[in-house]
């Protein structure tokens, strides 16, 4: 039981002593002390003055006394006004450490049989292209969301729907029939997915030489792209794709096959991971039946054209297309479909989908679809919309080649990562094996944690080399924080100091130990409030504070020097556990922390 609580259950015994009154807890309200007054938490004596008929200092007076004499914890009191401040006693303080010390997975909450089962939607790439920074973003939210929901008590399915078919796939196939070749990964010595980004590019450049060269002969913009050849190619592919042509399926396989190699060694990289993959080629037909069978229901309507609707004006949104003239279906329909295998899949309580915020009214539409046709989770679904990614330079866009690329990224973090520890010095007297994998994890940590202390609502800017920095709010920062406490430890150890299950009580604490001892305990409730908010950046930001705070304690008072046995002993355990909290909260993160830095 923390400090509050049990403060809590004594100011209600207390009100039943003193005035004869029986209170609900939520009436005891309790908040930490101003920083101008003496105390730790401090009681609001007003709600009491009904009961207790005397003034607000008297009140306070009487329940401050009671407290000091029968509640072990409150070690003095002082009253200003109608507030009751409490100063905690030491032993109390320490009594929370020990709590926290025995609990090897402080804050976080295993799933049983009987949590619900919530399914988190992320990454959905394009196979016509690499993984670009805006899909990073996604994917590390995607994935500490997971997380956090499963430290949360739930059980988690961690899932991705990739956009495998559509006339984007037809652009990099046909310019790869027509400038490829046969050129393949092998022979290239590029990633798969790199190779056929490649030549989504190419598609563009030859398209926009086309369209310029039909406008010289006196067309209009409208006229060249409608008239150009290579345009009229790749739809006659998807038409053909659609009837399944043999040929046409055979190179579609080949070529997301490379695609799906490059990604899956990108996702290694970056420590990400699926429970499970949906393909949009597989998911569209089960689209359009769940469509046909809401028409037959007459959810939806037809126009003459033969194209199907849903008429959302009285949820006050307005049409909306389901199947277009010639049966072909857009996303929504393909949303439909894939919701539709899940819930054949898994009991979905709740669903999550982690996608760009240019995408908010099309899940207000998609959460009323899929009501109406039957989904019970359909009206609770939570649309976990993020902002975007930009560079120092401005926007990327990816027909034009001008996108900043995941694995390139990655690669920059780790190399810039390893050039930065070594000019500090930081990987002297390590093997190259070692000093390669704490460049790794460093890198990656700048890059995860740049990412994730960010509002996930609001648009961000990347900036590699200030995310890399050692000092400040970075993943760098927290992590040598992490390896300093780390090599403390181990110096304790080899000088034979034993850090026990249980600290004893009976030494007295400075404010600075009882604040950090205050902090390391908020955790439990920050990952509670990270998994109700949906927010990641709240335990990044928690995290760097506390690292902060412990390096203040760490600068002002000795630890292995100190001569105290008792307090020396103490201060190993405090440290100890702020590294768990650290750890167990860059782990919510997807960001590892190295032993030694």
């Amino acid at each position: 039981m923390n400090i509050e609580d049990k403060l809590v259950v004594s100011v209600i015994n207390g009100l039943k002593v003193l005035y004869g009154q029986d209170v609900p807890a939520a009436q005891v309200q309790l908040q930490k002390t101003k920083k101008e007054f003496e105390g730790h938490l401090t009681l609001v004596v007003f709600p009491f003055l009904r009961m207790s008929k005397k003034g607000p200092e008297q009140t306070a007076q009487e329940i401050g006394e009671y407290l000091k004499a029968n509640e072990p914890s409150v070690a003095a009191f002082n009253v200003i006004k109608g507030f009751l401040n409490l100063t905690i006693a030491s032993s109390a303080w320490i009594e929370l450490l020990n709590g926290i010390h025995a609990d090897k997975e402080y804050g976080i909450i295993a799933a049983t049989d009987n949590s619900p089962l919530v399914m988190i939607e992320y990454s959905s790439p394009n196979t016509n292209k690499p993984l670009h920074l805006g899909h990073v973003r996604n994917n590390l939210l995607g994935n500490a969301l997971a997380n956090i929901v499963m430290a949360n008590g739930n059980k988690v399915v961690k899932t991705n729907i990739v956009n495998d078919r559509g006339i984007h796939i037809c652009k990099s196939m046909l310019a790869w029939l027509k400038y490829g070749n046969g050129e393949t990964p092998e022979s290239s010595g590029k990633k798969g997915d790199h190779l056929v980004g490649d030549y989504y590019v190419a598609f563009d450049k030859h398209y926009k030489a086309e369209v310029a060269e039909l406008m010289e002969k006196g067309m209009t913009k409208e006229e060249a792209e409608a008239a150009s050849p290579l345009m009229n190619e790749a739809r006659e592919m998807l038409v053909k794709w659609e009837a399944g042509d043999s040929e046409v399926r055979a190179l579609w396989a080949k070529m997301n096959n490379w695609v799906y190699e490059g990604f899956d060694e990108t996702y290694r990289k970056m420590g990400v991971s699926f429970d499970k993959i949906y393909y949009e080629s597989n998911t569209y037909l089960e689209g359009k039946e769940k469509v046909v069978e809401g028409l037959e229901k007459g959810f939806f309507y037809k126009k003459e054209d033969g194209s199907v609707w849903a008429d959302l004006t009285a949820d006050g949104l307005d049409h909306k297309l389901l199947l277009r003239a010639d049966g072909t279906s857009v996303y929504m329909t393909q949303d439909i479909g894939t919701a539709k295998l899940r819930f054949a899949d898994y009991p979905i309580d709740k669903m999550i989908y982690v996608v760009g915020n240019e995408q908010n009214y099309h899940f207000q539409v998609l959460s009323i679809l899929l009501d109406k046709l039957g989904f019970e989770w359909g009206k609770s679904l939570v649309h976990f919309s993020y902002g975007m990614v930009e560079l120092p330079e401005g926007k990327m866009k990816s027909r034009e080649g001008t996108v900043v690329d995941a694995d390139d990224l990655v690669e920059e973090m780790v190399n810039t990562a390893k050039e930065t520890s070594n000019e500090l010095g930081k990987l002297d007297g390590l093997t190259q094996e070692e000093a390669d994998n704490i460049a790794r994890i460093v890198g990656l940590g700048a890059l995860k944690y740049f990412i994730l202390k960010v509002d996930a609502r609001k648009n961000m800017t990347f900036n590699p080399k200030e995310s890399i920095d050692f000092n400040g709010n970075t993943g760098p920062f927290i992590q040598y924080t992490y390896a300093r406490i780390q090599s403390v430890l181990r110096k304790a150890a080899e000088a034979g100091i034993a850090i026990p299950a249980e600290i004893p009580v009976g030494i007295e604490l400075s404010e600075k130990e009882e604040g950090l001892i205050q902090m390391v305990a908020d955790f439990a409730a920050i990952v509670k409030q990270a998994g109700t908010d949906y927010s990641p950046s709240i335990i990044a930001n928690y995290t760097y504070d506390l690292v902060k705070e412990y390096n203040q304690f760490y600068h002002d008072f000795s630890i292995l020097r100190e001569e105290n046995e008792a307090v020396k002993v103490f201060r190993l355990a405090l440290s100890e556990n702020v590294a768990k909290v650290v750890r167990l909260g860059m782990g919510l993160l997807g960001i590892e922390v190295p032993d030694r830095m």
